[in-house]
């Protein structure tokens, strides 16, 4: 498994439809952290969007993990991008080799 980290941009024009899908989205991520696929994740603190970090095969399943949160197929997200990350230091560095 691999480490990637998601940035989610949310613009000001979504912002219904963030606070819209916010309890299902919630739901699903916790359901992903409960099975350690999702290894941490929250707004930034200027609103302007989040970080996530998930565990998965390869960025194709990130991929298709990110296209099932009901936030993303809400419209609350204008933004993606899926970056392969090695953390080094930290609990999270467990999950890498």
């Amino acid at each position: 498994m691999s480490i990637f980290a998601v940035e989610y941009v949310y613009g000001p024009e979504v912002e219904a439809a963030r606070n819209e899908h916010r309890p299902k989205h919630r739901e699903w991520l916790a359901e992903l952290a409960e099975s350690e696929t999702l290894l941490a994740s929250g707004p930034y603190a200027d609103g302007a969007g989040a970080l996530l970090i998930f565990r998965g095969a390869d960025e194709a399943a990130i991929q298709e993990l990110v296209a099932q949160d009901p936030m993303t197929i809400g419209g609350g997200v204008t933004g993606l991008k899926i970056s392969g990350w090695n953390p080094i230091i930290g609990k999270l560095s467990k999950y890498v080799g």
